[in-house]
């Protein structure tokens, strides 16, 4: 089949490399460069670099809303998105067939951010859909699923590549059943529909007068980008990795240091939270104990809950 592609992350790139094996690829659309790091330098998306690497077309739109017609012109037999970051115009999906490959069990977690949301909530289980493609966000008929087992140590980083690989071992079944006009469409539940919308700042934020389990798993769910942040001494201080401690510490607030010389530990709402792994402000990412040595920053008895909540880069 001749396919128009559509992806960012890296989540997309496997599934890709697969279509690419049996499939004649046409367009490679994805989002446009971003500033990343301290010096803000253009960086293209992993699905930008899958295409260069393969000498494929790319086509990296602001608004694909006013934009969408160089797709049209191709008369594509498919297209095939997989966490592109955009809503794809009506007059496109009317003009050409279009499937997602999307990181939940549809009815639940709608929405750009559907595996955050998984670790987000602690769940044990999520999964990959492939659906046909309908205007409304995520809604279009069930094509096949399959579940996936969440790993207590999981982060957003190594949850998104066990989808993308579930993902690409089932892209090309899915394209023989399009091929022969054998592939189901089965209705959403819409009692059973959640949303996972795509994360903004304030999402980003730690609270240490939530329960324990709400901060690590928020910490999973952020990690290894960008990183759960909290304002501390009017420093951005970001958490990459953290577990439940096994101190147990009732009596102190929420927010108060009770380790800091070999471990990190902070009390939350009921129970307290040892990070692993930590950044602050102008520094690199660093283990626990490497920041920990001779650091004067975070000292026992200090609060983590903020007077001053503004976000400094």
């Amino acid at each position: 089949m001749k396919i128009v592609v559509m992806g960012t992350p890296e989540f997309a790139v496997p599934i890709f490399e697969k279509i690419r094996e049996k499939h004649d690829i046409c367009l490679v659309v994805t989002q446009p460069d971003k500033p990343t790091g301290r010096k803000k330098m253009l960086t293209p998306s992993p699905v930008k670099v899958f295409a260069e690497k393969h000498h494929l077309d790319v086509f990296q739109p602001q608004k694909l809303r006013t934009s969408y017609q160089r797709i049209i012109e191709l008369n594509p037999d498919l297209l095939i998105t997989a966490a592109y970051g955009q809503m794809l115009p009506k007059a496109l999906l009317d003009a050409v067939p279009a499937i997602n490959v999307h990181g939940s069990l549809l009815p639940k977690y709608r929405g750009g951010a559907p595996i955050q949301y998984a670790l987000f909530d602690g769940c044990n289980e999520t999964g990959i859909t492939i659906m046909h493609m309908a205007y409304e966000m995520d809604s279009g008929d069930l094509i096949r699923q399959e579940r996936l087992k969440i790993d207590p140590k999981d982060t957003y980083g190594s949850l998104s590549h066990k989808l993308s690989i579930l993902g690409s071992q089932m892209i090309l079944g899915v394209l023989a059943e399009l091929q022969n006009h054998q592939a189901p469409k089965t209705k959403q539940n819409p009692d059973e529909v959640t949303f996972a919308y795509t994360l903004k700042r304030e999402d980003e934020h730690l609270d240490f007068n939530q329960n324990a389990d709400h901060i690590v798993n928020r910490i999973r769910g952020l990690s290894p980008e960008p990183g759960g942040y909290i304002m501390f001494k009017n420093q951005l201080i970001k958490f990459y990795q953290a577990q439940i401690s096994d101190i147990i510490e009732t009596k102190q607030k929420p927010g108060r240091v009770l380790e800091a010389t070999k471990e990190l530990i902070i009390q939350a709402a009921d129970k307290a939270v040892e990070i692993l792994e930590i950044q602050v402000q102008g520094k690199k990412r660093m283990a626990i104990k490497d920041f920990l040595n001779g650091q004067t920053i975070i000292q026992k008895g200090d609060d983590f809950i903020e007077g001053n909540d503004s976000y400094g880069a």
